[in-house]
């Protein structure tokens, strides 16, 4: 089976064996926003023509690929949601040569009531639910960030947080850029003090503020500030979306999660970093459960 994880920026796809071990892989930059005219069926051969043509005749994708700006929009499974429900959920696709099938993403709502929603993080999820005992809060860092909650082997509740995009933003369209030298290494010590003043009162946009005033009085550097507005930001979304004393599975590159991992540590909780693979196993597990005609 070809397993591809195919989302608004990037294209990861996965040649599995008939037990979902990763016999090889490949990615590209061509997400979905990058695939000109809607010619989706031509990438997918772009990318996976030579798995095809050596006899994969089987093809399961998650992510942005079933969003309205995708090749079929899949609808939105509700929570709770587990591997069985969206396998049965998964969504075919015209293609020749290749059966494929999209699956779904999942919707839910806050305790107000507030629309949640998220594609491709449900089916990583899938590939972690064993490390995770079948229980669990499990964090995706990223972009919009996602921490599901899992009880018995199915996401049950979820929310987003708008982490880094919002990192991403500040520099570009605030005065706070002033005050950063871009592409600056981190800085350990700043990127802490930033996960600390994230307990303090007032709120996260007065802290904002305080990454200007910090380096107005030069009490903190140019090349430290963006650490120090990441472990704000970081911060804030670990404190707003973990319980206390919570053990938290982590889910994403390397980097980030380690940044998650040190500011849930700094908030009392534990981490464990789990495999960046798991949207190739989560398909796998759908995948299992299909029955192929």
């Amino acid at each position: 089976m070809i397993a591809v994880d195919w989302g608004t920026s990037n294209f990861r796809a996965f040649r599995l064996g008939a037990q979902g071990a990763i016999l090889s892989r490949c990615s590209s930059p061509r997400g979905i926003l990058g695939v000109e005219n809607g010619n989706f069926a031509g990438a997918l051969l772009t990318e996976v023509g030579a798995w095809i043509a050596e006899g994969e005749q089987r093809i399961l994708m998650c992510g942005m690929i079933g969003s309205r700006q995708g090749w079929v929009e899949a609808a939105y499974l509700p929570c709770p949601a587990g591997i069985s429900d969206l396998a049965k959920a998964v969504v075919p696709v015209p293609f020749a040569g290749a059966d494929v099938w999209l699956v779904p993403g999942v919707a839910g709502s806050d305790t107000a009531g507030v629309p949640e929603v998220m594609r491709g993080e449900e089916t990583a999820a899938m590939g972690v639910v064993d490390a995770c005992g079948g229980a669990g809060l499990v964090c995706f860092p990223g972009t919009h960030a996602k921490w599901l909650q899992i009880h018995d082997r199915r996401i049950v509740s979820f929310s987003t947080s708008m982490t880094g995009e919002v990192y991403s933003a500040l520099p570009k369209c605030t005065i706070l850029g002033r005050m950063m030298t871009p592409d600056a290494p981190t800085d350990k010590q700043a990127f802490h003090d930033g996960v600390a003043r994230s307990a303090d009162p007032g709120g996260l946009l007065h802290h904002l503020f305080g990454v200007r005033t910090l380096a107005l009085m030069d009490q903190l550097s140019k090349a430290a500030s963006a650490s120090y507005l990441s472990g704000l930001l970081i911060g804030h979304d670990v404190r707003a979306a973990m319980p206390p004393a919570s053990r938290v599975h982590l889910v994403g590159t390397a980097a980030l999660c380690g940044l998650y991992a040190q500011a849930i540590e700094a908030c009392g909780s534990t981490a464990t970093v789990e495999d960046e693979d798991a949207a190739a196993l989560g398909l796998a597990a759908i995948g299992r459960r299909l029955l192929w005609t």
